[in-house]
């Protein structure tokens, strides 16, 4: 297969373009490679999903956007995302297809040392730093998508926080697309030292119709002794944006790794979210929703891999499909030989509410060590009738009595989110994708 069945773009224009965005010669070397790879990998295997049936090759090309001056600027439906103190944005990036349009970071934290910009910013003014831990995660040599993404990828975010640095308020970052002719496939990069800890929460959205866009993101996050990295994403692009990511976190001596990621898009979604558990005393918590519907197709993969001794892992997935929108709900907890003491519990749950509705959750223990202890719970079904009569004979019509159901069934997810304005942007989208 040759890189130009592949894309419509080849080694010499990526070289080019990253010349003329005044990268680093190492970065511009990179993405070459990383192109010419593709052309020899394969496109990675899912369980129960024939993902090379999808449209994967309509990414688009660079463009550059203008900034923008506020937010204000943003489409309403946008701006309502970001969090605020004391009624203003702080600690904001946002992209706009291929490019970044705003940042702000508050003295605060730049006194702190703690870094906060662009990864295209970063490239200029930390390069050495970003070419340390770029792709140092998420490999661009492990299939096609993680090499096409290290060629293509544009915008993206870059944060660092320092030793025994702790950052309060939320870093976040908005991940905008209304043009179906412009790459869209941020890298975010996160490096928390020993015994700081920060907050990231990110929103990706689309306007428009956006005629079979790809979204190919990676998420790389470093977790160095003894800090705390609390992740947040929601996506919500619509249906003709099909959602490529990766998403995974190395973690350190008695670190810790929260994710909390809703899948609330419309179109077809690959999702995987990863722990790798190299330290010692090493922790990961994993939540994840999603919710399907229409032909939407969905196979989210949650992991974690125990490498160092009395790790512990938690994964709660909860997914509800409507219409005919299919789910292969993976979660796969790896415990490698000589961590003992470990400890690797995971709950896949699918809720179906049409007939035409398919749900398989795949609960997966390898492990290769005696001295642990590991646990899984899955279940696939329909709505309980037997629950619905009960709330109707309370006087509750029919549709608030799925309704409660369906957040009573979602409730031990949203719960136990730490982020209240998390919680109810996934609760707002689970209502509209559901026409409640």
């Amino acid at each position: 297969m040759s890189t130009q069945t592949i894309l419509p773009i080849d080694r010499q224009a990526i070289v080019e373009l990253s010349k003329s965005r005044q990268e680093p010669e190492w970065m511009t070397n990179l993405r070459a490679e990383a192109l010419e790879l593709a052309g020899s990998l394969e496109l990675p295997k899912l369980e129960k999903t024939r993902i090379d049936r999808w449209n994967l090759s309509s990414y688009g090309s660079y463009k550059s956007e203008g900034k923008i001056a506020s937010l204000d600027a943003l489409p309403e439906s946008a701006k309502a995302l970001l969090q605020t103190e004391e009624g203003q944005p702080v600690n904001v990036l946002v992209q706009k297809n291929s490019g970044i349009v705003y940042h702000s970071i508050s003295e605060e934290l730049a006194k702190q040392g703690v870094i906060f910009t662009s990864l295209e910013e970063a490239l200029s003014s930390h390069s050495e730093l970003v070419q340390t831990y770029f792709t140092s995660v998420v490999g661009k040599d492990e299939n096609q998508l993680t090499a096409l993404h290290t060629a293509l990828w544009s915008g993206g975010v870059f944060v660092y926080v320092p030793k025994n640095v702790r950052v309060e308020l939320p870093i976040q970052a908005l991940f905008l697309t209304d043009d179906a002719e412009a790459t869209f496939s941020p890298h975010v990069l996160i490096v928390a030292e020993q015994h700081s800890s920060v907050t990231y929460v990110d929103n990706f959205v689309s306007e428009g119709d956006l005629n079979q866009l790809i979204q190919n993101g990676v998420v790389e996050v470093v977790v160095k002794a003894g800090a705390t990295v609390n992740f947040a994403s929601v996506h919500n692009l619509n249906e003709s944006v099909t959602d490529l990511s990766y998403r995974r976190a190395v973690v350190d001596n008695d670190a810790t790794i929260n994710w909390v990621i809703g899948e609330m898009n419309y179109g077809n979604v690959m999702s995987d979210t990863t722990s790798l558990l190299k330290g010692n005393g090493s922790n990961s918590d994993a939540k994840i929703i999603c919710v399907g519907t229409g032909e939407q197709k969905l196979n989210v993969t949650t992991r974690a891999v125990h490498f160092g001794k009395s790790s512990s892992s938690d994964m709660i997935t909860r997914a509800v499909m409507r219409d005919a929108a299919t789910a292969i709900i993976n979660g796969v907890t790896k415990i490698e030989k000589g961590a003992t003491g470990t400890n690797g519990q995971q709950t896949e749950k699918v809720l179906m509410l049409s007939p035409k509705a398919r749900g398989d959750a795949n609960p997966i223990l390898l492990i290769d060590e005696d001295d642990v202890k590991a646990g899984h719970a899955a279940s696939v079904g329909q709505v309980n009738p037997e629950q619905i009569h009960y709330l109707m004979s309370r006087g509750i019509t029919r549709e608030e009595a799925q309704r409660l159901v369906i957040y009573g069934f979602l409730a031990p997810v949203v719960s136990e989110i730490p982020m209240e304005k998390v919680q109810k942007q996934l609760q707002g989208f689970v209502e509209r994708k559901l026409g409640q």
